[in-house]
């Protein structure tokens, strides 16, 4: 099974949920391309509301995946990839580790498939042992 820090479960799972709308992914997208951007700003680019952006923006503040600062009267947003990081590592072991039990199967396999052909054939109905 794949090994995790403390905590880390919590982390891929918040990442895991914020990433599951379609919109939050948007939102990093646009946010990795810009930099940082304001609420408005990116409300702009997509088909949802200022209201809607700013609540999509807190799910992902709460998973770890931006952070927002206060720039005079505007709260700016910027991606934050350590809980990302922290995401594809866990995704990066389960995949190893699904690859080392598909080697295993496939391992099994072709010696049962060599073993298989290996073997003399059984004698047919009416042929003669010598």
């Amino acid at each position: 099974m794949t090994e995790e820090r403390p905590g880390t479960a919590d982390v891929v799972d918040s990442v895991l949920g914020a990433l599951a709308d379609p919109t939050r992914r948007q939102l990093l997208d646009l946010l990795a391309a810009r930099g940082e951007a304001t609420a408005t700003t990116l409300a702009g680019q997509l088909p949802v509301s200022r209201q809607a952006v700013v609540k999509h923006l807190a799910v992902l503040d709460a998973a770890g995946l931006v952070t927002g600062g206060r720039v005079g009267r505007e709260v700016r947003y910027a991606v934050r990839p350590a809980a990302l990081d922290a995401t594809a590592r866990w995704m990066a072991s389960l995949a190893a580790d699904w690859d080392r039990r598909l080697a295993t199967i496939k391992r099994v396999a072709e010696a049962a498939e060599r073993d298989a052909g290996a073997t003399p054939p059984e004698p047919g109905p009416g042929a003669h042992a010598s």
